[in-house]
């Protein structure tokens, strides 16, 4: 159970790493003026808040 537990909480670190690097590409192409849906960004964040609250809850807030 606990090898589970590493397990999902590698999965959700990695997948907040994409979405940061996916929220570093979208700031580049806001500021070059390349970005037509703005609204991308906010989700970004909003994902990867939501990720790193689940990251916490599983953790049992020892990382608080």
């Amino acid at each position: 159970m606990n090898k589970n537990l590493i397990n999902k909480d590698n999965k959700i670190q990695e997948e907040i790493l994409n979405l940061k690097k996916s929220l570093l590409n979208l700031n580049f192409q806001k500021f070059t003026g390349q970005l037509e849906k703005t609204a991308q960004i906010k989700n970004a964040k909003k994902k990867i808040a939501r990720l790193k609250t689940k990251l916490s809850k599983s953790n049992g807030g020892k990382n608080a």
